[in-house]
């Protein structure tokens, strides 16, 4: 079987490198960056994680950081532009900001005011989808900023956590649920 043939879930098996007890014991780690390394691994995840939203989008977001490559990447096999939505005090103009639960706090997301042109489909990427603060948070943003979010894209979803429910009533795609 070549490589475009393989099922996405055991490419992601096969490539990913799996980091026991972090970030804390007990946790087991489904560390991505080798299959952004390989070139048809990468190719792979982009295409497949934006291809239910053909035609649907105007522009994708990249989460920090991980969701910076995919947004990058997808944009580009896309021909769509891609903003980037940063941790708190990362952009240098006037921005949203947004704050959002942790399981140990709170953190900020923030977006340029002028990023997104009113009225844009946008589509977020992100690597991984736990508890759907993050990504919850970027669609609060892109709203505020006067955009659609037409979807979100995920590599990982974490089972059990809650993320997707509370992303409702916005479409879901993820490549493989651990």
């Amino acid at each position: 079987m070549n490589s475009a043939e393989e099922p996405i879930t055991d490419l992601l098996d096969r490539l990913a490198a799996v980091v026991p007890d972090y970030p804390s014991p007990g946790i087991s780690f489904k560390d991505l960056t080798p299959v952004f390394a390989d070139a048809a691994g990468l190719k792979r995840i982009v295409d497949e994680v934006i291809a239910p939203f053909a035609g649907e989008y105007d522009v994708i977001a990249g989460l920090e950081a991980r969701g910076f490559v995919l947004a990058a990447a997808g944009a580009y096999a896309a021909g769509t532009g891609m903003v980037t939505l940063r941790k708190k005090g990362k952009l240098p103009r006037e921005v949203h900001a947004e704050e959002y639960l942790l399981e140990y706090g709170t953190a900020t997301l923030e977006l340029h005011q002028d990023d997104i042109a009113p009225g844009s489909r946008v589509l977020i990427l992100d690597d991984v989808l736990a508890t759907g603060g993050t990504v919850g948070a970027a669609v609060r943003l892109i709203e505020r900023a006067g955009g659609v979010v037409a979807g979100v894209g995920v590599i990982l979803e974490l089972d059990g956590l809650g993320g997707r429910s509370r992303l409702a009533p916005h479409r879901v795609h993820t490549l493989q649920r651990v």
